[in-house]
């Protein structure tokens, strides 16, 4: 195994699907969440670690628009560098052209050291249903790899559930976080209609779920190999400790 490769999964989808009051769907333009991604991925960076970038069908991840607001950022030098940091990963790197999960079998994936999964909205649409995901994740847990998630991001961990057997869910029973309930109604009211919800879905599997009493504080749970962060308030943090369980490696979280 490379002590020095980390899977970055992400999702293939740039829109979520908004249901109104009256049953009719809307397609909203989603992706991943800048900050999300970017400063766990600095903190890869920093300690020597490759990122190789993962999604279902190859094609270039899509930026969620919310996330490039300034809103989010301290400054805008912080958001420019962000924005760089993948441009240079579209260059550098495979993030314009992710691996397909398909391709990635067992002999693949013992080059990694762990996996991280960033938010953004568009998780909720494929990546808790890709059964090709779901090995993934499934071959992560079962030689205990440190597995980093993030606000819609902990959505992946329910690829690895089988509704035929509920009872082998592999992360039943973890302590996790994640974009919360109460969060999530910020964005139906903005996009007027219902969403699926984060929060409702893990516990629905059997996961124990923390979310912030405030809404958007910064909050990191770890459990076991498994960290997870609420949103973007906690991106670096979550990018900091998942370093720190990487450094431990195996067995050792």
């Amino acid at each position: 195994m490379s002590a020095k490769k980390v899977l970055i999964v992400l999702s293939s989808r740039d829109s979520i699907t908004v249901t109104s009051s009256d049953g009719s769907t809307r397609q909203q333009a989603t992706g991943f969440f800048l900050k999300e991604l970017a400063q766990p991925l600095l903190r890869l960076l920093a300690a020597g670690y490759t990122p190789v970038f993962a999604n279902a069908d190859g094609s270039k991840p899509a930026l969620d628009p919310l996330s490039d607001n300034a809103l989010w950022f301290l400054s805008f030098t912080e958001k420019a560098r962000e924005k760089e940091l993948l441009e240079k990963m579209a260059v550098e790197r495979n993030f314009a052209q992710p691996k397909r999960f398909a391709e990635l079998r067992d002999q693949q994936l013992q080059e990694f050291a762990g996996v991280f999964v960033p938010g953004g909205h568009a998780p909720m649409e494929d990546l808790g249903v890709d059964t090709e995901l779901g090995r993934i994740m499934g071959w992560f847990h079962e030689k205990r790899l440190p597995t980093a998630v993030i606000c819609h991001g902990p959505i992946a961990l329910l690829s690895a559930h089988s509704p035929a057997d509920p009872d082998s869910f592999p992360y039943k029973g973890y302590k996790v976080t994640c974009y919360s309930n109460k969060e999530e109604i910020t964005n139906e009211f903005m996009w007027g209609g219902k969403l699926p919800r984060c929060e409702d879905a893990l516990k629905e599997v059997g996961c124990d779920v923390e979310t912030p009493m405030v809404p958007l504080m910064p909050k990191v749970v770890v459990d076991r190999e498994l960290v997870s962060g609420n949103g973007p308030t906690s991106a670096d943090q979550l990018g900091e400790k998942f370093v720190e369980m990487l450094e431990k490696g195996v067995g050792n979280v």
